[in-house]
């Protein structure tokens, strides 16, 4: 079971004891991310995650990463839509100074400006990589289209023109406004003292006052048709993301939703798998994905193709989901999909970085945590109907946006002809 408390100035501890474990893994989360920007800072939020890591009040740049790394352990962090979160998994005797570390970093950086003009290039060339990758900048021609002129829909990293418009002044205000203990979770997975760890944690954060949080606006989506994108460009392969507005993050359809991902594209034995690769030959890689945010979300269908085969792979893709909403999934397919959803959040919560990651992550955005057991009784209840009624609500034409990148100069018009779902 997993055990939470609250400190007085608002800090959530959430910890998930694994005594069989030799390693821990802490994360400390923070409500914000890329949809607390806006056009003209775009990018401030991943920029500031990359700053912690450059020298706090006690450790230097490379004392930080000694102090972890010579013990044996790895630190990290990542900037989401919604969340941002600096971690570490280390040798469970080590956890106790590994939070002292990141704390340090998170609480008192020093956001060097030398560092600041030498992570501007770093992070414009990172910009570079994604836009040169088409299988990645294809998902940013595609979130553009899902939601144009808003936050969700700019990537996170930002422009080269809002990176280079950063300063040491931009970067501590957004710091301040955001970085507040009342939007914070502290996350442990792993072999570790619980009473020693959470009064070290109350010792570091307890002095720290809670300001009011500043949130996120809410999403817009309005689309009325089906939307199409395309980058034309000279590549040996067609990238398809295909996309539609989906359920949120606590939508009470949201495991009957991962179940439509397992059925759809999965895994190796989901439907379009089998009928674009397989059967067909049209695709090496092919595959559904499942986006989940505070108040919306999205369900998506991404794949490498033949470039002399679009259309046909685009109609056959739309017409697999045609078919999931017209008809309950077989017997089989369901019972497979449910071992495969269970299965796989079983496999993962045995390790101390994914339990910290997931426990984290939920109480962090929701403010609740989920034991297995829960999961497992609420994906034992889904019924084939939940998952026919899942893809009657995502797959509407007036939810659909394509994107393409490959040699397809004027070829928008025949393939637009195709984005028609029964």
């Amino acid at each position: 079971m997993y055990k939470k408390q609250k400190l007085d100035n608002g800090l959530r501890i959430v910890a998930a004891p694994m005594p069989r474990m030799q390693s821990a893994a802490l994360g400390i989360w923070v409500r914000v991310g890329g949809r607390h920007e806006n056009a003209a800072n775009k990018g401030t939020a991943h920029f500031l995650e990359h700053l912690l890591f450059k020298g706090s009040k006690n450790y230097t740049c490379r004392k930080l990463k000694e102090a972890i790394e010579g013990v044996g352990g790895a630190l990290n962090g990542f900037t989401s839509e919604e969340l941002t979160c600096y971690l570490v998994k280390t040798p469970a005797k080590h956890i106790e100074s590994a939070l002292d570390v990141l704390s340090d970093m998170v609480i008192y950086p020093t956001l060097p400006e030398c560092e600041i003009e030498k992570e501007k290039t770093v992070i414009t060339e990172e910009i570079k990589m994604y836009r040169d990758q088409p299988q990645s900048h294809v998902y940013e021609l595609l979130d553009e289209l899902l939601w144009p002129e808003q936050p969700l829909g700019a990537p996170i990293i930002g422009t080269e023109e809002s990176v280079n418009a950063i300063t040491r002044k931009s970067l501590v205000s957004f710091k301040e406004r955001h970085y507040n203990v009342f939007s914070m979770v502290i996350s442990v997975a792993g072999l570790f003292d619980y009473g020693r760890l959470t009064k070290r944690i109350s010792r570091i954060y307890s002095p720290l006052k809670a300001k009011e949080p500043v949130d996120f606006l809410p999403v817009r989506e309005s689309q009325n048709r089906p939307q199409i994108k395309l980058l034309s460009k000279e590549t040996e392969q067609t990238h398809l993301a295909l996309g539609f507005h989906a359920l949120k993050r606590d939508d009470p359809l949201r495991h009957a939703m991962g179940l439509l991902h397992v059925v759809l594209g999965g895994n190796m034995s989901s439907r379009l798998f089998n009928e674009l690769r397989e059967d067909r030959g049209l695709a090496y890689e092919i595959g559904t994905g499942v986006k989940r945010y505070y108040d919306t979300g999205a369900f998506l269908v991404h794949a490498g193709i033949d470039n002399s085969k679009v259309t046909e792979a685009v109609s056959l893709i739309l017409k697999e989901l045609s078919r999931v909403k017209t008809g309950l999934v077989t017997d089989d397919e369901f019972r497979r999909a449910k071992e495969f959803y269970r299965g796989q959040m079983t496999l993962a919560l045995e390790d101390t970085m994914d339990s910290m990651l997931w426990i984290g992550e939920t109480t962090a955005a929701l403010d609740k945590t989920y034991t297995l057991e829960e999961l497992i009784k609420e994906i034992n209840k889904v019924r084939k109907e939940d998952i026919r009624q899942a893809a009657r609500f995502i797959f509407e034409n007036n939810k659909m946006s394509l994107a393409l990148i490959g040699p397809l100069k004027d070829k928008e018009g025949e393939i637009s002809k195709h984005l028609i779902l029964g």
